[in-house]
């Protein structure tokens, strides 16, 4: 199970990765995208739409079920992977690399403190198991 240092996750299975103060850059675990097993498609929120911290942002589907994405942080969409949308299968080979999701403008930075640490994600990671 892979849960790289640097990053920080939602109980939901999202990580976020600091970019700037104001950007991060967010996708699905590794723990995740073993659950879901083949993702077939991925749909995208599309740039400049608000989000909510908790409210989801984006769906994948595999070939067991689809899958709600929820957005970490409140924020604006700066950029989205058109990459997974013709090759979703990259969610599955590299989550944390070239299977990003989003980049958000994120407009709360005190949300980033309810974001639970790598250690605390890992409790629930393996939980999945």
């Amino acid at each position: 199970m892979n849960i790289p240092d640097e990053l920080l996750y939602t109980k939901t299975h999202e990580w976020v990765k600091k970019i700037n103060p104001k950007e991060v850059v967010v996708g699905i675990t590794d723990p995740a995208q073993q659950q879901l097993k083949d993702i077939v498609f991925v749909e995208l929120p599309s740039i400049g739409k608000d989000l909510r911290a908790g409210v989801a942002c984006a769906v994948v589907e595999s070939v067991k079920a689809a899958y709600d994405i929820f957005a970490p942080l409140s924020g604006t969409v700066m950029k989205v992977n058109q990459k997974i949308q013709e090759k979703p299968e990259l969610v599955n080979n590299d989550p944390y690399g070239e299977g990003w999701f989003l980049h958000i403008e994120i407009s709360n930075p005190n949300e980033l403190n309810n974001l639970l640490n790598p250690a605390q994600y890992r409790i629930i990671g393996e939980s999945m198991h």
